[in-house]
């Protein structure tokens, strides 16, 4: 679908509101070129051919008839704004569903280039401003053209001389809108850019706030926020400047106009040519022919923002994840737990260096497996290929025999539960953040859960125990305690396969052995990774492996490789010491 038809598409669950919009549109637009009307026929037929009794009768009537237009006219202008609007809204809800939806079927890949302000900025400043263009846009061409049009038939028909004579500027009017138009696009579209920025910038600076505070790096946080912030101005400078080209520039011609009508007008009076009364009345036209040049003015700024917009929109969601199920992938169901990776290599896109390649490797199910090695040799990113948060550049991983590209993603998800170093908590209660695990979990299953975990004790000291909020990421909350919290989430989700992602590294002595108790009894009887900080804790391991930059270099138990006297026993050594 190209970018147009999936603009259009929008459109396509509100035809009804969207055709009711149009017609009051169109109705409320009719009646404003009719009283002007009605001001000549007073002026060159009641006034000037009848008595004034007469006179009198008509005008009544008339002004009765054009109360009933205006109470006409109201009840158009409201639908226009309250379900015109409304319309806009439910189309912005539609967009951000998309927007955020397809955000969720992005690999890891795609974050790790991302700053989080921005893709922020996307879901919110520019789908206001699409969906503003989705509404009024058309709703004011409408109401333009059919005023612009009416005008100037009516116009024709009280003087075609004068009339052509002033839609001489026209032409030059749009030939100065049409240039001037390119250089808002420009400015516009760095607007977003910067604005972006900034919100990335808030978003980086607020989300470590307690990491600036205790360096006391708050005037250098508050420096780089007005760079940014400079930046910002300076973008917003230009697109000001070309807009005060634009309405002054548009404003002088609707002067230039007015000048040549009252102008030309008079001299056509004094040569009889026309009366006074088409005088007024092309005057009154004359206004109504400028409402709608003035609406194409905001049209147009609505058109660059709304469309700058939605070309970011689009370049989102045109992005195709590059981990996705196949059309015919199979449910992964009743797991074991064996593992086998066959001569798999891995490399990011951007780099041409793999980080490692050639992995052969076989897990029986129930096996407690430690992975070794110096940082940077990608002991975090070959776990992460198991639940495909990233895609193998060459080789196969399979789960009790079957390729796990073969399988659905949520199914193969579903059966692996990782504890991560980095622990994420959402805002919310410990209850809510337990039962992120398993949704549909019952409060007795999240309290089991947490019991296994080592939690429920120092859950219950807490102000309102399952039901106490604990901050955005847990901040409330103690490492140790927010390393339960997630291991007590896993303890719900139940998975046959576990990934322990240097879970202790950051913990002190006596929350690691807490923490490293629960995880234990988490790993019984499931196939489990572990990648480890402290050698010490991954002694009684049933299989260590040793990561290097050309693939696993030595596996065995600990005594194996002690005895080797190879790369594990320098590591073991070295992390002694």
């Amino acid at each position: 679908m190209n970018r147009r038809r999936k603009f259009l598409s929008y459109y396509k669950p509100y035809l009804g509101v969207f055709f009711a919009d149009m017609f009051f549109a169109f109705t409320a637009a009719a009646i404003s070129l009719i009283n002007p009307l009605i001001v000549r026929y007073i002026t060159n037929d009641l006034l000037a051919k009848q008595e004034i009794s007469q006179a009198m009768d008509s005008i009544i009537k008339l002004g009765v008839a054009m109360v009933a237009l205006a109470l006409l006219e109201l009840g158009c202008n409201y639908f226009i704004t309250n379900r015109g609007h409304v319309m806009g809204a439910k189309i912005e809800y539609d967009m951000r569903n998309d927007l955020f939806a397809h955000l969720q079927t992005l690999p890891f890949e795609y974050f790790d280039n991302q700053k989080t302000g921005q893709l922020m900025s996307r879901i919110t400043n520019d789908l206001f401003d699409i969906t503003e263009l989705l509404h009024h846009g058309p709703e004011d061409l409408v109401i333009s053209l059919i005023k612009f049009i009416g005008a100037f038939c009516i116009l024709l028909n009280v003087n075609a001389y004068l009339t052509l004579v002033v839609f001489i500027v026209i032409p030059v009017m749009i030939v100065f809108a049409s240039i001037i138009r390119k250089r808002m696009k420009r400015a516009f579209k760095r607007n977003r850019k910067e604005i972006a920025e900034v919100n990335a910038r808030i978003e980086d600076s607020l989300a470590g706030i307690r990491v600036v505070k205790s360096f006391a790096n708050e005037e250098q946080e508050l420096r780089k926020f007005k760079e940014g912030n400079n930046q910002f101005l300076d973008s917003k400078k230009e697109s000001y400047e070309a807009m005060g080209i634009y309405h002054s520039g548009l404003n002088f011609f609707i002067s230039l106009i007015n000048v040549i009508v009252i102008v030309g007008g008079g001299m056509m009076i004094t040569k009889k040519v026309i009366g006074v009364g088409d005088l007024i009345t092309f005057l009154l036209y004359i206004n109504i022919l400028i409402e709608p040049i003035r609406k194409l003015i905001n049209f147009t700024e609505q058109f660059e923002n709304g469309i700058s917009g939605f070309e970011r929109f689009m370049d989102v969601m045109e992005l195709e994840p590059s981990i996705k199920d196949k059309e015919d992938a199979q449910e992964l169901s009743n797991v074991t737990g064996d593992i086998c990776f066959e001569q798999v290599s891995f490399q990011y896109e951007e780099t041409e260096e793999e980080v490692f390649k050639n992995i052969n490797l076989e897990v029986e199910a129930g096996q407690y497996v430690a992975i070794v090695g110096s940082s940077g040799v990608g002991k975090s990113t070959m776990c992460n290929l198991i639940p495909r948060f990233y895609e193998v550049s060459a080789g196969t991983i399979r789960i009790d025999g079957k390729d796990i590209r073969d399988l659905t993603l949520s199914s193969l998800r579903n059966n692996i539960g990782v504890v991560q170093q980095d622990v994420y908590l959402f805002a919310g209660t410990v209850y809510e953040n337990i039962r992120y695990g398993k949704l549909d979990a019952t409060r007795e299953e999240v309290i089991e859960a947490a019991k296994n975990a080592n939690a429920h004790d120092f859950i219950m000291s807490l102000p309102n125990g399952y039901d106490t909020y604990i901050g955005q990421r847990g901040i409330k909350l103690s490492g140790g305690q927010k390393q339960r919290l997630s291991i007590a989430r896993v303890f719900l989700k139940n998975p046959p396969i576990l990934i322990f992602d240097e879970a202790t590294s950051a913990l002190d002595n006596e929350s690691e052995r807490v923490v490293q108790e629960s995880l234990e009894r988490l790993a019984k009887n499931r196939t489990t990774f572990v990648i480890a900080h402290r050698l010490s804790t991954i002694r009684n391991a049933e299989k260590i492996l040793v990561l290097t930059e050309d693939g696993i270099k030595e596996q065995g138990t600990h005594k194996e490789l002690m005895e080797l006297d190879g790369v594990y026993r320098q590591l073991y050594q070295y992390n002694l010491s």
